[in-house]
């Protein structure tokens, strides 16, 4: 397998397209009219309870700018919201490069969209494990799968892409989107990925922790098995 190396990039980024899928909803209020106002025509694409937690911010306004990412792709959620954001197209938006032809090829045949900002926080898996009496199943549930590829994607391309992991960090990014005409910059996408990883690192710490303090027969009584 050969390696894509990278060696021709933007310092800034527009702001175009943004995928958006939080569990802790904090400071959407704040951030997503402050991020819509600094770069005018940007799309969010979101999904689940995030999708309808935006178009309740907005209301009118979702109009033209936010968009289902079932709409997005073609496909439905699974049941339940086990998947919704696995899928070629996003991840092509992701990880595509500016300058590779190849890349761009691939999102003239699907009619994509390169995503310029991931906006991603993780089901609160340490926040449930900490509570007394939690059993191996409630812990299983709350392991998150789309969103820490997203994160990880989006980290991986911070050459292209800002990985917003922390709600903390809205406001800032909204302060500088305003200064630089709806721009971030490298150093900017580079801190972001750095934080990022940290995230990512830490949740599966978290869920490697719990599980191998746990025994099979916590495990094996947990459920009516056939």
């Amino acid at each position: 397998m050969s390696l894509n190396i990278v060696t021709e990039i933007d310092n800034r980024v527009q702001i175009k397209h943004v995928l958006m899928s939080v569990s802790d909803k904090t400071g959407l209020e704040s951030f997503v009219p402050a991020l819509i106002k600094a770069c005018p025509g940007v799309k969010i694409y979101s999904t689940g309870g995030t999708y309808t937690k935006i178009k309740e911010i907005l209301g009118d306004a979702a109009e033209g700018t936010l968009v289902a990412v079932s709409d997005y792709t073609g496909q439905p959620e699974m049941q339940g919201g086990l998947v919704k954001t696995l899928d070629f197209k996003i991840y092509l938006g992701i990880l595509s490069e500016k300058y590779n032809d190849a890349h761009q090829e691939d999102i003239k045949r699907l009619d994509a969209k390169a995503l310029d900002m991931v906006v991603v926080n993780l089901y609160p898996f340490r926040e449930t494990v900490a509570k007394e009496g939690v059993t191996p199943e409630m812990a299983r549930t709350n392991i998150d799968i789309g969103g820490p590829c997203m994160v990880r994607a989006s980290a991986k391309n911070y050459l292209r892409v800002a990985s917003v992991t922390d709600p903390a960090d809205y406001m800032n990014i909204v302060s500088e989107l305003e200064a630089q005409n709806g721009t971030l910059g490298l150093d900017t996408r580079f801190k972001l990925m750095k934080k990022a990883f940290t995230h990512t690192a830490g949740y599966d710490t978290a869920i490697s922790e719990f599980f191998t303090s746990r025994t099979w027969q916590e495990v094996d009584a947990t459920y009516n098995q056939h």
